[in-house]
């Protein structure tokens, strides 16, 4: 009988590309499940607060300035240390890294529902987004190293790349039903749940990882690096609440950019890079974080967006509204199975990405058709589904191959530039297509009366505009990806391209 397909990991998924031993990890799927539920919990942690900051606003008493820093604060910390994080995976071991970055981001949930100031909730977020950037890149790297059989691997990446697309949508819902049933409060405590039990059953299922080598950590980089990225994000975040104008918006980005410069430069020179060029230079790997940018940047946009409409256009409650995105969530998640498990495996990434982008686009600009008297049913549904199915065939085989044919001692570092691609292209769509939003309600009422109708129609207008940024976006990634992703099954497209020598797992 022929052999069966390979999976996104391909045969180079063994030791070579995920660092594990051959053996069989034991109670995996148990060890997926750990794994998927704290990556849900540090992804979905970007959003939960957001329905719940009008009750945080009345109980604490900020201003409407300081809503976005409660948002802020998380992203910052999480996307300026997330490459250092993915470093300390590699150098302390992955089991430690994971639940150490658990139980910070636990304890830094309770500091922060136990918020009695504006400041101390400010910190506490900050805290949080400081753990999470250790936390996921350790998660990710577990993953490819606990699943390395083709078959399973496809399974496993299809569970947590649908996660990863689906997690800002899930938070909206889990945010809503919080706040309107117990408290603002309870959208951060109920990460202490979640952290408590996956780091109790991470220390019981998840093996010791024991570096083979332990070269001194890139401090020089990591310091260019997180200032970077820090400056990357708070220079969009300040043109999100204040405009591009602003003086710390330009300024913000212009030091971004001669850091992150300043960073490659010494990259390439460093005896130990934190972010070594060999993990880079692959093609298929630079279009897969390329489309985890893009798509972050795609999603972000349109839950704000949509959000918004279906509240303040549609009437919908907070719980109401988490309820309506569950179809793209669904589709999501179905769609990632099929992908990872079925066309990734026969048709190799160049088809099956480009696609995903293209039906991202169709439901995008379908979203734009939305107005004042549109129905849930017949207008939001349907577009919703096709972008879910855009989102499931990009996300997870993105994230996949992203980290395919890498050596075990790079497997934090590449897990973490998955997740500093997705959380920046996150910032940077919201930041832009907010912008541009304002800019277009504004345009729409210059020479037009003030009245709640025009004004009302102005603001699905806005709308209408986000949803074309973000079709550019994606538009964007198809041609990108076209290009970029070579023909061929994961199979032979790794062989002989893994980043190093393998690493044992002890």
């Amino acid at each position: 009988m022929p052999a069966p397909p390979d999976g996104p990991g391909g045969p180079a998924a063994g030791p070579a590309a995920g660092g594990a031993a051959t053996e069989h990890t034991p109670h995996r799927w148990l060890t997926l499940a750990v794994i998927s539920l704290a990556q849900l919990m540090v992804v979905l942690d970007a959003t939960i607060v957001n329905i719940a900051l009008p009750s945080a606003q009345r109980s604490l008493g900020f201003d409407d300035d300081g809503r976005q820093w409660v948002v802020t604060a998380y992203t910052l910390a999480f996307g300026s240390l997330l490459l250092l994080g993915g470093r300390l995976s590699d150098h302390f071991g992955r089991r430690r890294t994971f639940v150490t970055g658990l139980v910070g981001f636990g304890v830094a949930s309770v500091l922060g529902g136990a918020a009695g100031s504006f400041a101390w909730l400010i910190g506490a977020r900050a805290v949080q987004g400081a753990f999470g950037s250790v936390l996921a890149p350790a998660a990710l790297s577990l993953l490819t190293t606990t699943f390395t059989e083709p078959r399973e691997r496809s399974r496993a990446f299809g569970v947590f790349g649908a996660i990863a697309g689906s997690g800002a949508a899930i938070g909206l819902l889990l945010g809503g039903v919080l706040t309107e049933h117990l408290s603002w409060r309870w959208t951060l405590y109920v990460n202490v749940v979640i952290a408590a039990v996956a780091a109790i059953l991470g220390m019981l299922l998840l093996p010791p990882h024991r570096p083979t080598e332990r070269p001194r950590l890139d401090m020089t980089g990591a310091a260019l690096v997180a200032g970077g990225l820090f400056c990357l994000v708070y220079g969009f975040s300040a043109a999100d609440t204040e405009a591009w104008s602003d003086w710390r918006c330009w300024g913000a980005l212009t030091v971004s950019g001669l850091l992150i410069a300043a960073f490659a430069v010494h990259e390439v020179r460093a005896a130990n890079p934190l972010l070594p060029p060999r993990v880079l230079r692959d093609r298929n790997r630079a279009a897969s974080f390329l489309s985890v940018f893009i798509a972050g940047a795609g999603m972000f946009g349109v839950f704000l967006f949509l959000t918004y409409y279906l509240q303040r256009t549609l009437g919908y409650s907070p719980v109401t509204t988490g309820l309506a995105f569950l179809p793209l969530v669904g589709s999501l998640m179905l769609t990632a199975q099929l992908s990872t498990n079925l066309l990734i495996p026969r048709l190799g990434p160049k088809p099956v990405v480009p696609t995903g982008m293209g039906l991202a686009v169709a439901g995008l600009i379908w979203l734009t058709a939305l107005g004042l008297d549109s129905e849930y049913a017949s207008h939001v549904l349907p577009p919703l589904i096709v972008l879910g199915v855009g989102l499931g065939l990009v996300m997870p085989s993105a994230i996949s191959l992203a980290t395919l044919g890498v050596a075990g001692r790079d497997q934090g570092v590449a897990s973490a530039t998955v997740n500093t691609m997705q959380q920046v292209g996150g910032s940077v769509g919201t930041a832009l297509f907010n912008t541009m939003a304002a800019s277009a309600v504004t345009d729409y009422l210059r020479n037009r009366p003030r009245t709640p109708g025009v004004a009302a129609r102005a603001q699905v207008h806005s709308f209408s505009v986000a949803y074309w940024w973000a079709t550019g976006f994606f538009a964007v990634g198809l041609i990108a990806t076209l290009v970029l992703y070579q023909r061929g099954r994961p199979r032979d497209l790794a062989v002989g391209r893994t980043t190093g020598p393998p690493e044992s797992d002890g």
